[in-house]
């Protein structure tokens, strides 16, 4: 046992080691003491936003270099332990380190699998907009559902997540719908939901119970801190303020609080009616067209806009990244990474982890 145990630790201390130099270990202690020197100066909370970036960075390099540091340890003080438990052949200490060392694989794979969101602004909060496509009242029911998947995945990963924006459709869901979900890598693992979703079910609205198939496209943004410059001339936006629609209190639909933001040179539209004043619904607008600005420049450089938007395609047949089927019978495939689940309800309450992971280990292995 000692000796599968042995080949156990070394191998993970080979996957750790490599992890280390991926999250910068070394680099990103120093720059985390910087940071706490920094809050310890007087008036550090005299600029309560510059203060806020502060501490948020500092929990993103934890969130990246703790857990590898945690588990070096774990696998140090498991080898020295196995040392001991082999010389004084210690059985039932054995059994403990085999099961100990079987829980460190378990751990490192997740946390390896955080690694890998590396790209520019994984660890960002991010935007999704989810938008009905063929299928009519039929597909916006299914934004709605999707809607409701995402935003329980979050709450269940401890993310935030708010209504940015939404266009109700006369019968049942959601034309569109944009949310903002905040957290650590957000943004890094929604990004494998780009794409357009398929549901085949037997469908509420049909009096006959036939059966539709129906489709919604799905895009993500990264939420962007403040201090990521972009440059957006006045003169390139067109505001058009409205009233806002749907339900609402003694505020709402009486005023014209609600936003949209035209980005002439680029044709990007953006909106929001969901926040109580028009200041705040274009202070909204103007952040989720700033990820989209962002967006659009970074995938010119590296020609990722083409390869995501090709692999989306039309929002109907013959261009799902994953099918949800609910009749005849009840399976979830993603036909990117051939994943699939037969608890299909499950999934559309939120379950979708296990997609997310399959598909960052997909993408891994593609680059």
């Amino acid at each position: 046992m000692s000796t599968e145990i042995r080949q156990r630790l070394s191998g993970a201390r080979e996957r750790l080691s490599a992890m280390a130099d991926v999250v910068k270990i070394g680099e990103n202690e120093k720059r985390l003491q910087e940071l706490e020197k920094s809050m310890s100066q007087p008036g550090f909370w005299d600029n309560q936003e510059k203060a806020q970036g502060v501490i948020q960075a500092t929990r993103q390099i934890r969130s990246a270099i703790d857990p590898v540091k945690e588990l070096l340890q774990t696998t140090t003080d498991l080898e020295e332990l196995l040392e001991m438990a082999s010389s004084e052949d210690d059985e039932g200490a054995l059994a403990e380190i085999n099961q100990e060392s079987e829980r460190l694989l378990i751990t490192l794979d997740r946390v390896e699998l955080t690694t890998t969101l590396s790209g520019k602004h994984d660890r960002s909060g991010a935007f999704i907009y989810v938008h009905a496509g063929a299928g009519g009242t039929e597909a916006c029911d299914w934004a709605s559902m999707l809607m409701r998947s995402y935003t329980r995945w979050a709450e269940e990963n401890s993310f935030k997540v708010k209504i940015i924006d939404s266009l109700p459709d006369d019968e049942a869901g959601f034309r569109s719908v944009t949310l903002q979900i905040d957290g650590n890598y957000a943004y890094g693992y929604l990004k494998s939901e780009i794409g357009v979703h398929r549901l085949v079910r037997i469908s509420p609205f049909d009096a006959k119970n036939r059966r539709h198939t129906s489709f919604i496209s799905v895009d993500v943004m990264p939420n962007l801190p403040d201090d990521i410059q972009v440059e957006i001339s006045s003169s390139d936006l067109r505001v058009d303020t409205y009233r806002a629609g749907g339900a609402g209190g003694q505020h709402v639909n009486k005023t014209d609080s609600a936003v949209r933001i035209t980005h002439i040179p680029t044709g990007i539209v953006v909106q929001c009616q969901n926040e109580r004043s028009q200041h705040s619904n274009r202070a909204s607008a103007m952040k989720v067209l700033r990820a989209r600005l962002v967006q659009l420049e970074e995938a010119k450089r590296e020609k990722e806009l083409s390869q995501m938007y090709s692999e989306k395609g039309e929002i109907a047949f013959g261009s799902q990244i994953r099918s949800y089927v609910l009749q005849p019978y009840t399976l979830v495939k993603d036909h990117r990474t051939g994943h699939e689940a037969g608890d299909a309800n499950g999934v559309l309450d939120g379950k979708l982890q296990p997609f997310i992971e399959a598909f960052l280990r997909w993408k891994r292995a593609k680059e």
